[in-house]
């Protein structure tokens, strides 16, 4: 039997994939006309349908979750229409792309969001720290307005209403963001959530959130094109860690397994500084959910290959190396030299740092 290596095909549940990378989802700021996908953006989704699966960046599924200075939404018929011109670029060059639901709740600054939207939170405590905004510049975030239910059966079904418009936009499916400190881990976590309700105070209500979140998403479009993003040990948007915290991942974990859901994602930011995801509970998370693993964070080709060797994951995601490298697989396949990322355009509008990173030449 020849050996698994990144460039090797997966089939993910019914979806087959050109190989095991994956392209991770990245916040990109280019969705400059009212959070609506534009050409620009399907030019540089485009350029990396390579991956074996293109996550999209975080997109909103709510005008309440669009608290960074242009980023998308998928909340309405326009932004349906334009995201198309992505699902088209990639899915003409046989990639296969999900896009990343990121509802940011509380790390939102009012200045950003549009007409009639609102900060909203698990509770009404401020996220420590500031914000930039097109209008005025670096703000301290904004307070938010604690969830009801009613707040929170909306937001479901948001959620819900999203996949059914995504999988109208032509993406193959949809990632759930329960990662980096917005709406879904502002839940999940005991350092933010600190509700006295049935959504907070325990293991079980504290991952009440995700999982409404996960089944409506699930019963919406089906839970072979659902997946999820986490990120334990993540210190992001001040969650950290807490006491109960391996335990509440495992039994989040058993339970999204027991949905069947397309995929787990799993993100160690210890290359960014995070304390790191201790490897003996990856493997605990990974025979905790019976369905196809991506790990994410500081892999590059040998340390990817040790991973798929190892059985550690099933797919393995690169984020920043994708930014910089729209032909990341040629080149590692190529032991070929590649691209830095220019950290200074990020965030910043226009195609400079974004669709003019160079590939090899022939």
């Amino acid at each position: 039997m020849s050996p698994t290596t990144l460039l090797s095909p997966y089939s993910m549940n019914n979806l087959v994939l050109a190989n095991r990378a994956v392209m991770a989802p990245m916040t990109r700021s280019r969705a400059v006309d009212a959070n609506t996908p534009n050409a620009l953006m399907a030019e540089y989704y485009g350029q990396r349908a390579g991956a074996g699966l293109v996550i999209t960046e975080g997109t909103s599924p709510s005008a309440n979750g669009l608290g960074y200075p242009r980023i998308p939404g998928l909340f309405n018929a326009a932004q349906v229409a334009r995201w198309k011109l992505t699902t088209d670029a990639v899915h003409a060059k046989g990639g296969k792309i999900f896009i990343q639901f990121m509802h940011t709740g509380r790390v939102t600054q009012a200045a950003n969001l549009p007409a009639g939207a609102e900060v909203i939170g698990p509770t009404d405590e401020i996220c420590p720290g500031e914000m930039y905004t097109d209008s005025k510049g670096m703000q301290p975030h904004s307070k938010p307005r604690a969830m009801t239910q009613a707040d929170i059966d909306h937001a479901v079904s948001e959620y819900a209403n999203a996949a059914t418009l995504a999988i109208e936009a032509g993406f193959d499916g949809v990632e759930l963001h329960a990662a980096n400190g917005y709406l879904i881990e502002q839940f999940l976590n005991a350092n933010v959530n600190t509700r006295p309700d049935g959504y907070g105070g325990s293991i079980a209500a504290r991952n009440r959130f995700a999982l409404e979140v996960a089944r409506a998403t699930v019963a919406a479009i089906g839970a072979e094109r659902v997946g999820i993003r986490l990120s334990p040990y993540g210190v992001f948007n001040t969650t950290g860690t807490y006491p109960e915290q391996e335990a509440q991942y495992l039994a989040l974990v058993k339970e999204l397994s027991a949905l069947k859901l397309a995929y787990l994602h799993v993100l160690d930011h210890s290359a960014m500084g995070a304390p790191s995801v201790p490897a003996a509970f990856k493997l605990a998370l990974r025979h905790a959910f019976n369905g196809p693993f991506i790990l994410a964070g500081g892999f590059d080709a040998a340390s990817a290959q040790t991973a798929l060797d190892e059985g550690q994951a099933d797919m393995i995601a690169f984020a920043r190396a994708f930014l910089a490298n729209p032909d990341l697989l040629t080149r590692m396949q190529k032991d070929a030299v590649l691209n830095a990322p220019d950290m200074s355009t990020f965030y910043t509008p226009g195609a400079k740092g974004y669709t003019d990173y160079a590939a090899l030449p022939g």
